[in-house]
Order: C-alpha cells, then sequence, then structure tokens
C-alpha cells in the first residue's frame, strides 16, 4: 500500500453503512414528500399549519412559535422551540440532534444551525451529531453559522455573518469568526441576569 492509498474499509453489516438507521432515513423521506408539497408552498401567515405539520412529525413546538415557509428542517423530531421563538425563511436547521431555542429568540434568514460533525481522525468519518442550544430572548442575525455542540446562552446577539464555534457568554453582542464578545447587552424593563 502507498502513502496516498487508504486502508480497506472494515466489512460492516448493510445497516451501518449509513450512521441512520432504517427508521429515521425512512421518516426523513416522508418528511421530505410533506415538506415539498405542503409545508414550503404554504403561505407566510399559515404558522399554525406549519407547527402543525412539524408536530405530526413530533417536533415539540409552543403554540406561539414561528416557523417560515422556507425554513429546511432536516429531522422534526430533532427540534424544540420556545414560546414566540422564530426560524425564518432560509434558515437551515440541520437538527441531528436536538435543537432547542428558547423564549423570544429568532435565528434570522440564511443562518445554519449544523448538528452534526464528522470525526475526522476515524478513516471512515463517522457522523457524530451534537446538540445545539439557544437560550431565551437571544437574536441569531442574518447568515451566521452555529456549530456542532453550541450553546447560545440567554441574551446574547451573534451579529450578521458571524460563526459560532464555542459557547458564548450570556448577554452580550458577540460578532466575528469565530464570535467573540463585543459588548453588554441590556433590554429596557429587563435586567441581564450573569
Amino acid at each position: 500500500m502507498t502513502d496516498t492509498q487508504l486502508p480497506p474499509e472494515p466489512d460492516r453489516p448493510p445497516e451501518q453503512d449509513s450512521p441512520h438507521a432504517l427508521k429515521n432515513r425512512a421518516g426523513r423521506a416522508l418528511w421530505a414528500v410533506v415538506y415539498t408539497l405542503l409545508f414550503r408552498p404554504s403561505p407566510k401567515p399559515l404558522h399554525a399549519w406549519r407547527r402543525w405539520l412539524l408536530g405530526l412529525f413530533v417536533a415539540r413546538l409552543a403554540r406561539t412559535a414561528l416557523v417560515y415557509p422556507r425554513a429546511r428542517v432536516w429531522a422534526p423530531w430533532n427540534l424544540e422551540m420556545a414560546e414566540f421563538s422564530c426560524l425564518a425563511d432560509d434558515v437551515d436547521c440541520y437538527c441531528v440532534r436536538t435543537i432547542r431555542i428558547g423564549a423570544h429568540s429568532t435565528v434570522s434568514q440564511y443562518s445554519y444551525l449544523c448538528g452534526a460533525t464528522h470525526d475526522f481522525e476515524k478513516p471512515d468519518h463517522p457522523l457524530v451529531p451534537l446538540p445545539i442550544t439557544i437560550g431565551e430572548r437571544v437574536w441569531v442575525a442574518a447568515d451566521v453559522f452555529v456549530a456542532p455542540g453550541v450553546t447560545i446562552p440567554d441574551g446574547v446577539v451573534v451579529g450578521a455573518r458571524s460563526s459560532v464555534f464555542g459557547d458564548l457568554p450570556a448577554w452580550h453582542v458577540c460578532a466575528g469568526t469565530p464570535a467573540k464578545p463585543l459588548k453588554t447587552r441590556s433590554l429596557e424593563g429587563h435586567s441581564p441576569q450573569t
């Protein structure tokens, strides 16, 4: 074997060729049909309809959660959204593991919530799903990348086009790649809890 060749793949049962069980793949295939035919073409104001569709796939959504029709949810059963939380159009919610979005939090357009990575130290690069937690009163601005396993605590604002690779401090405005705290944040009529 030369330096450029990879070792042969180990023998595996067919089910282990994919990191996802058959039930998971079947659920995502069914969701893709529902998303394409019923979710995506729904008019913007029909949030209750989209919540109901996501609920059929065991998403845990508060009655006031808003999911816009062009938001892409990979596996609805791994999505949790609290009161008045929002996934805007063109958000990619790759929820291989649980993604939780707290009350009064917004994930703005073109943001990517990436709930999995790959173990690059292993020859077959297996998928490593990790949860994402977004606290209460968080604003993830447009075109933000949120890495697997990250917690964005209460009160954080993440500036547009930032990349969040690690946990951030609560009640701060953060921006950059990687996102770093720029200043503390306060809301009129609310005192930050640190």
